[in-house]
C-alpha cells in the first residue's frame, strides 16, 4: 500500500511541482531578457547623453576661442560663464554609469548652457533628436 500511496501523492503534488518549476524557469528567463533589454537601453541612452554633452563642450570651446579677452565687463562675464560651463563638463563624472547624480549633473549643465546662450544672444533649439542626428542649433 505504500507504493500506491506514493503514486497518489506524486499525482496530487505534480501540479504544485510543475507550478514551482515553471516559476523558476520563467523567473530565470525574465531575468535574462530584462538584463539584455537594460544593457540595450543603457547603451542607447548613454550614446545620446554623450552626444549631447559633447555637443555642449564643442559649442562652449568654440565660443571661448571666438571671444577675445578684453576690458569690456560684458565680455569678461561671457568668458567666465563659458569657462565655468567647460569646467562643469570636464569635472562631471559622466563616464561612471553607477553615478546616482548623473541626471542632476546633466540638468545643471543644460541650465548653464541656456544661461550662456542667453548671454551670447543665441536662440538654439534644444530638442534632442533620437534618430542619431544630434542637437540641432537652428
Amino acid at each position: 500500500m505504500d507504493a500506491v500511496g506514493d503514486l497518489f501523492e506524486e499525482i496530487i503534488m505534480c501540479e504544485q511541482r510543475y507550478h514551482g518549476e515553471g516559476y523558476k524557469e520563467g523567473f530565470a528567463e525574465g531575468n535574462h531578457v530584462g538584463e539584455s533589454e537594460g544593457k540595450q537601453y543603457g547603451a542607447i541612452y548613454g550614446a545620446q547623453a554623450g552626444s549631447e554633452i559633447g555637443c555642449y563642450l564643442g559649442f562652449a570651446s568654440t565660443w571661448r576661442l571666438l571671444l577675445s579677452s578684453g576690458n569690456d565687463d560684458h565680455q569678461r562675464r561671457k568668458i567666465k560663464a563659458l569657462d565655468l560651463l567647460i569646467k562643469m563638463i570636464q569635472n562631471s563624472s559622466l563616464e561612471d554609469p553607477t553615478n546616482y547624480n548623473l541626471q542632476e549633473e546633466i540638468t545643471k549643465i543644460r541650465g548653464k548652457v541656456k544661461q550662456v546662450c542667453s548671454m551670447l544672444n543665441i536662440q538654439p533649439d534644444f530638442k534632442i533628436s533620437f534618430d542619431g542626428a544630434g542637437l540641432p542649433f537652428e
